[in-house]
Parts: structure tokens; sequence; C-alpha cells
């Protein structure tokens, strides 16, 4: 099947021929339905994921990172042009991106749950009103500066 489409001028404004114009506009299209696939992909795997009991899982985490890098990968190939640099030139572009995003992913996953283990919580209790103005009222209206006979007042 031959790709058709109503822009003959295009070819003329850009200096290239009718084929060329053809097949950048049929290339444009395939990277927007794989764009699309991909996405409607994470999009049903998020849906599913709370009834099966998926939410939180590292391997749903690594398909939902990796599923993204994909996508990103391709942007960096088709919409940036990278895709026909020299090899050189790709290494330089990629490589700091890469070895960020391997960083960055790896935070994610050890330091992303720090606050999910019960021996690393953080303090989020909050403290009702009325404690902390029996609180005040037992202290003489007194502030405290420091955290220490803050935390001391509770215990």
């Amino acid at each position: 099947m031959e790709f058709h489409d109503n822009y003959p001028e295009y070819e003329k404004m850009s200096n290239h021929d009718e084929t060329y114009g053809k097949k950048a506009r049929r290339t444009l299209w395939n990277v927007f339905w794989i764009m699309l696939a991909i996405t409607v992909v994470e999009l049903i795997i998020g849906f599913m994921a709370p009834s099966k009991g998926w939410s939180g899982t590292l391997g749903l985490k690594v398909l939902f990172i990796g599923l993204t890098l994909v996508k990103a990968a391709a942007i960096v190939l088709w919409f940036m042009h990278l895709g026909h640099e020299v090899k050189f030139f790709k290494y330089v572009v990629l490589l700091p991106y890469a070895i960020f995003m391997i960083y960055a992913v790896f935070i994610l996953l050890t330091e992303g749950t720090y606050s999910g283990v019960k021996e690393n919580y953080t303090r989020t209790k909050q403290i009702p009103i009325e404690d902390q103005l029996a609180h005040k009222k037992a202290n003489g209206g007194e502030q405290h500066g420091s955290s220490e006979s803050h935390e001391e007042a509770h215990h």
C-alpha cells in the first residue's frame, strides 16, 4: 500500500523530491504509532496493577522505567535525528544520558522505599492541637528552641 498525502509543496519548499517527503512523513507517522502503542500498554498495565496486586512491586517499577527509557530513546533517535549520526557522536550524546538514567533508576529503586521500611520511618505523625496546647500550658507558655526538648516533652 502506497502512502498518499496532500502536501506536494513540502518537497519544493525543502529542496527534496516528492519521494523523500512521503518517506519522511511516513516515518513520523510510524514513530507516532509506536509511541502511542507503548503509552497505551503503560496505561493498561497501570490501570490493571491495583486489582492484580502489582502496585509497588519491583517488576512493575522496572517495566515502567524500561518502557519510559524506550520512549526516550525513540525520541532521541528519531526526533533529534541522532540515528543518522556517526557512532562516536551518538556515544558522546547518549553516554552521559545513560549514566544519569542508570543512577536515577538506582536511586529511585533503593531510596524510593526508604520511608516504607519500618526501621527507617521519619516522623510524620501530626501532634493534635489539644496536646500542643496542653504542652504549652504545662511549660508556662514557653516555646522550646531545640528539637531535643520537644522530643523529651513527648516521651
